[in-house]
């Protein structure tokens, strides 16, 4: 008979997100175990990127010894109180190799006597009752009042395309470029591994196609870091310099794999009024990405899928949208800013995950979101944002996603909170999970109005003058402060923009802090008399 390990959290999965999650609720203290299918934590980046470099920046030295603000420039390391161990101390490698993070993430395990049970490959989780209990592939069995799927993405996204389980995958394809000498070769796929492919063949295939629907999107203008990189877009020099190579902007209609291995794939180009052309190939490689894989959950307990069913739905707690109490952690939550910020990635969801613990500490355990008094006045609420956006790396980090918020009370006290999501900043004020609220600052960093749509390095796409104490047209990243009245519907009454500055540091008194005191002052004068004698 299969005993079962009874906790009220149970983590699946052991890679950052998965740690992550552990090191808060062992904080906290709370009952919780992380399982893991590898023998270590990080299983994934034993295998990813085929290519064995990461791109996730690990700048070590920079201008800053706040150790808050260097979180800016640092993407790998996890949160902790004791800031250690960090992961610019392992290399100093721009782009690091990843192994170095796999010896890293046992590290941060260790360190923080995460509970973490190795070596179990969870194979279904049911609900026969209110809770949840998740069996293994060794016949042990874990039930839990509540469940963080922190698994990332275990299953290759396969587009649906006639033929296309004849094409080798990104996962499975082999590495060695001499297998691939004068050979002409198909990569389906737009994102960073399509075109890391593309470079790591360049010097040995005869002819590259790299193939997707609509405009290529480069990180450097979107903003968004999943777009192509840098450090992955030599290809397209071979292309634009006329060597043989090529982007297909495209959809692939049709795969055909003949008897001598070769390949014949329709395309239809979007440029030239979707015309289909058939094209030769020797090898074709399907580089499309990840989803999660839902199959785990029994169907009681299968949340929504989302996105070409890649993500599941979640709410504004990271919750299912259809199963209550299953919480979801890591790149897999991204589905509430698709594309738009940085929750896909390590330098984002870590700071996703501790405001989940904190939704959690909430709703749970009776603890409220952490807040501190100021002075009731407009300087000390000025003096506050001011502070923080110069050295917050959360707001820095997730852009428009995370919010600080001054809240201020019917009796005109003023208290100040850190890193709330913003659709959750509105709807918890609303039902009251922030006490008696009259009204609120949120207070954001983000790009300007159709930034992605602006070369940056256009000197007249729109750069406002650093001078200026008027930040509503700037591009660049910037605060954003927006007022509210509680019980709203999220439209801000009132709506301030610092100006952007090279540097990232708005602290000048006459262009950032007095515009800024100015907004606030008449905001919260009227609200504020209350405790005036």
């Amino acid at each position: 008979m299969t005993t079962e390990e009874s906790v009220d959290y149970l983590i699946v999965g052991g890679g950052p997100a998965g740690l992550q999650a552990g090191y808060f609720l062992g904080r906290a203290g709370r009952s919780y175990l992380i399982v893991e299918s590898g023998t270590a934590p990080g299983t994934f980046f034993t295998r990813f990127p085929r290519h064995r470099t990461l791109i996730s920046i690990n700048k070590v030295h920079t201008t800053s010894d706040d150790p808050e603000r260097r979180m800016r420039t640092d993407w790998n390391s996890l949160l902790g109180d004791e800031r250690a161990p960090l992961f610019t101390t392992y290399t100093e490698r721009y782009f690091p190799a990843a192994d170095d993070y796999v010896r890293y993430l046992a590290d941060y395990a260790a360190e923080h006597r995460l509970r973490i049970r190795y070596g179990t490959r969870v194979t279904e989780i049911t609900r026969p009752d209110d809770d949840f209990v998740a069996r293994a592939e060794d016949g042990s069995a874990y039930r839990a009042k509540r469940l963080i799927m922190a698994t990332g993405f275990t299953r290759p996204y396969v587009p649906d395309i006639e033929g296309v389980e004849t094409a080798e995958r990104y996962d499975e394809v082999t590495m060695d470029a001499a297998d691939f000498t004068g050979s002409r070769v198909l990569i389906i796929g737009r994102g960073n591994s399509a075109f890391e492919t593309a470079d790591h063949l360049t010097e040995k295939a005869a002819v590259i196609h790299v193939a997707g629907p609509g405009s290529l999107k480069l990180a450097w203008q979107t903003h968004f870091v999943g777009h192509l990189r840098a450090v992955n877009n030599n290809f397209l020099d071979t292309y634009q310099l006329k060597l043989e190579n090529a982007l297909l902007d495209g959809r692939i209609q049709r795969i055909e794999r003949h008897a001598d291995s070769s390949y014949t794939v329709a395309v239809a180009f979007d440029r030239v009024n979707e015309i289909v052309k058939e094209i030769h190939y020797d090898r074709v490689i399907l580089a499309t990405g990840f989803r999660f894989d839902a199959s785990l959950l029994a169907p009681e307990c299968r949340p929504e899928m989302v996105i070409n069913d890649r993500f599941p739905a979640l709410n504004d707690a990271w919750e299912s949208t259809k199963v209550p109490d299953l919480y979801f952690a890591g790149t897999i939550t991204q589905s509430r800013d698709f594309k738009k910020t940085t929750s896909g990635f390590i330098h984002g969801f870590r700071y996703n995950v501790r405001a989940l613990h904190r939704i959690l500490e909430q709703r749970y355990h009776g603890r409220h979101w952490p807040t501190r008094d100021l002075p009731g006045t407009p300087e000390a609420a000025t003096d506050a944002v001011i502070e923080r956006v110069n050295r917050s790396s959360a707001l820095f980090q997730l852009f428009g996603f995370l919010a600080d918020a001054v809240l201020v009370g019917p009796d005109g006290t003023l208290r100040y909170c850190e890193e709330v999501p913003v659709d959750h900043l509105h709807r918890a004020v609303a039902d009251g999970r922030f006490g008696d609220v009259d009204s609120y600052a949120a207070i954001t960093l983000e790009y300007g109005a159709d930034h992605d749509l602006v070369n940056p390095f256009d000197i007249t796409a729109g750069r406002v003058s650093q001078q200026s104490t008027s930040g509503l047209d700037g591009r660049y990243l910037h605060p954003v402060v927006r007022y509210h009245r509680a019980g709203g519907d999220g439209e801000p009454i009132g709506e301030h923009h610092l100006t952007e500055n090279l540097e990232n540091e708005w602290n000048s008194e006459d262009v950032h802090r007095a515009p800024l005191l100015s907004f606030l002052r008449t905001r919260l004068d009227d609200r504020l008399q209350a405790r005036r004698p």
